[in-house]
Parts: structure tokens; sequence; C-alpha cells
């Protein structure tokens, strides 16, 4: 008995749980060919599987019985239709509140169409059509089994958060003769910050890690028809290989105008991935700070308006050489002939914030970085992770720079997203002044 108390005595003690957490995850690697999608020059469906896709939740109680779940996947981007109605689903049989879910996609470029999303690129037959809508039913499904696995999986564990460094992001707005066009500028802004959020259970064990970074998932160019999850799919396969009962999530943060550098050839999709695993672990390794109780949640949608347009703007494009053009012409006189033009777009803003110690702000849309290093500045007293494509990616999300200086993600993307065109310059103060807002609703400050 002396023996046993004094071995006990030997042993490091374990911390209290501060919370409930669990993890879980469910395939999206689809069952034969699909359209993929983020490159309008494809011309066929997928011919094979590089690496398997994942929808993945970390659902987190705290001591006041709260609960909020955080959903991961490895997809283009999420419609606001499936998030909707992947909501609508938890609230009701869940009793989840809709600011207590967030729902990330990591944008990589060789994954499935989700439907509607990016609705004027694709030259598919109905039959692919078909395809991919019967797809994004099974999306919306994956959320909701998704999140309920993780709820139904909750024990006791801690949390802690750190970070890391990691450079293959590169700013991909470069200034050229003919205006901005995508490239690489060494001298744009960056982000290259790596947040990680450890979750371990009462024994100590990792039960998760959630970890972001701010950079397309672009390292697979059109070419590639495989399906995969890109370098954020391989760091998320190298860290479960390296804790094999560890649930790896990856968020995609504010990389609209950030590619992967280098690009285009398998290698540099597992280089990036592997490079960022092992910053994971490295800062997993480190010196992580406790984050504790409670958690509070806010979500809020607000209208970011689209610069003036008459019906003559789309009946002229009807007749341009850009068949996205015509496409997009289509649409936005069809919404002309119903009486209800296109003006304005609903924009989702959410906070989750872990007592003082961590918040997370979920942005929609594809934001460009300036957002992240924005909020950062804004808010010096508070530990952040700012995270873009979350609950709706609708088109890309410029600030006044960006319109001013043009290019790709002021302009020309909003033909593929089937928007009008630009947005106002009053776009960036519209969503700050909605942080502002949520971010004092969960206790933040400035």
């Amino acid at each position: 008995m002396r023996y046993a108390l004094a071995l006990a005595l030997c042993l490091p003690a374990l911390a209290a749980a501060d919370f409930k957490v669990g993890a879980a995850r469910v395939s999206l690697t689809p069952d034969g060919p699909i359209w993929l999608s983020g490159y309008a020059g494809r011309t066929h469906p997928s011919n094979g599987v590089l690496n398997d896709i994942w929808a993945k939740a970390l659902a987190v109680e705290d001591a006041k019985g709260e609960r909020t779940v955080i959903v991961t996947t490895d997809l283009i981007g999420l419609p606001r239709v499936i998030s909707d109605e992947a909501a609508a689903r938890l609230q009701k049989e869940r009793g989840l509140d809709r600011a207590r879910l967030v729902l990330n996609s990591s944008h990589t470029h060789t994954g499935p169409v989700v439907w509607p999303n990016l609705g004027t690129m694709y030259d598919m037959t109905p039959e692919q059509m078909d395809v991919v809508k019967r797809y994004g039913r099974r999306v919306a499904g994956a959320l909701v089994e998704v999140a309920g696995a993780a709820l139904d999986n909750l024990a006791p564990a801690q949390l802690a958060f750190g970070q890391g460094t990691v450079g293959f992001a590169a700013n991909r707005r470069q200034s050229t003769a003919k205006g901005v066009q995508i490239g690489v500028n060494p001298e744009g802004p960056v982000d290259h910050s790596v947040p990680v959020l450890q979750v371990k259970r009462a024994d100590g064990s990792l039960m998760a890690v959630l970890f972001g970074y701010a950079c397309h998932n672009t390292t697979l160019t059109g070419e590639h028809y495989k399906v995969s999850g890109d370098y954020a799919g391989f760091a998320q396969a190298e860290l479960e290989k390296a804790h094999p009962n560890a649930v790896a999530l990856f968020l995609e943060l504010c990389g609209g105008d950030q590619n992967p550098n280098p690009r285009s050839q398998e290698q540099h999709a597992v280089q990036h991935g592997k490079s960022l695993a092992a910053e994971v672990d490295r800062t997993l390794g480190g010196p992580m700070k406790p984050v504790r109780p409670p958690v509070r949640a806010a979500f809020q949608l607000v209208d970011l308006k689209f610069k003036h347009h008459t019906r003559e703007t789309f009946e002229a494009e009807l007749n341009d050489e850009n068949k996205w053009k015509v496409r997009r012409a289509q649409e936005m006189l069809k919404a002309y002939d119903e009486r209800r033009p296109v003006r304005s777009v609903a924009y989702p803003v959410q906070a989750v914030r872990f007592g003082s110690d961590l918040t997370l702000l979920a942005l929609g849309g594809e934001v460009v970085v300036d957002y992240s290093l924005r909020t950062k500045k804004e808010y010096p007293g508070e530990t952040l992770i700012v995270a873009g494509y979350s609950n709706d990616v609708m088109c890309y999300i410029p600030t006044v720079r960006v319109l001013r200086e043009g290019g790709y993600e002021a302009n020309d993307s909003m033909i593929y997203y089937g928007q009008p065109g630009p947005f106002t310059e009053e776009v960036e103060e519209t969503i700050f002044k909605t942080i502002h807002q949520v971010m004092r609703r969960v206790g933040a400050k400035r």
C-alpha cells in the first residue's frame, strides 16, 4: 500500500479537464468520377483519387453545458444553401444554436464541385450535373452526421494553443504593364502564422489538433484530375499518421490572394503538406497556452453592396466572346426579368471566444489577407485565429486597396461566381463594423 501510494505521488498529476470534447470524421471521397472545382479550363470529370477527403468535426462543451462545433471540409467551399440546411437540421435535432456552428472549407481545387458554388464555371453534361447535385446532397448530410458524431463522443479534455510559422504562401497579386495579374509578388502582404489548437484527453493523449494557414489550396493546378485535399490534405494525413489516435482538422484562413510557391507538381503538394505538418508538430511539442472556458459565440449577417449596374450592362455582355461572361449575363438578366436584380449579397461574420484566451473569427468568402492583418492590428491584446472560407463561399472579399488595384480578386472572379460585378468601396468598412459588433458580443476587447 505504501509503495502504491509513493508511486502515485511520483506520477505527474493530470490537470482537471475544463471541457468535454469530441472529434469525428466522415468521408467525402466521391464514389466515382465527378467534375472537380476551381479551374475553368477543365474539360472532363476526375479520373482517380490521390488522397481521401473528409468532413471533420470538433465539438466542445464548457462547464455551463454550452456546446460549440467546428466542422472542417476538404472542399472548394460550402454554398449558403448547404450550410443553412445543415445548420437548421443541427438546431432542430441537436439544439445547436447557429452561432455555435462553424463550417469551414479548405478550398482545395482538386475536390468535387459543390453545387451551386462557382456555378458559371463548368461545362457539364446533364448526367454529370446530376452526379454533382447528388454529391451536394451527400455533403449536406455529412455535415450533420459528422457534427452529431462529435457531439456523441464528448469526453473530458484540456485545450491549449500555440502558434508556429511556415513560409510557402506567397502573395499572388503581381503588378504588370497590363495591370494586376496572378503571379508571385514577393513584396505583397502575407500571413505565415500557423495557429494550433491542441486537444488532450484526461489521460494526456492527443485527441485532436485544429490548425490553419492562409494560403490557397492550389498547389495542384488545372491539369490535375485526381481527387485530393491538396497540401492541406497531405498535412492532415501526416499528422494523423504521426498521432494515430488523433483527428487533425485544417482551417483555411484569409488566403484569398495567397498561392503556394512552388506549385503545379504533385511533389510540391506533398512537400508543402509535410512542412506544414512538421511545424504543427513542432508547435505541439513546445510551450502551449492553456485555453479555458466559458465559450461564447456570435453570428451576424450583413449585406455587402455591389457597384451599380443596369440591365443594359448585361445585355451588352451577351455578345461577349467570353462564354463565362455570357453565362453570368444570362443569370443577371433572368434576375432582372424576375424583378430581383442582384444588388447585394448576405455576408456571414462569426466569432467564437474561449474565455479570454483565444478567439476564432470566421469570415465568409474568399477573404484576402489584409483582413487578417488588420484584425490582428485592431485587437492587439487578443489571441486570434482569423479564418476565411467559412459558412458561405459566395465570391472573393477584397479590401479597398485590392478593389482600387483591380485584378482577378476584385473583378474577374465575380464572373465565375455568378455575381454582377465588383463590390462598392464600402465593403471593407461594412465588414469591419460587423466584426467589431460580433467581437463585442463575445467579450473581445480592442
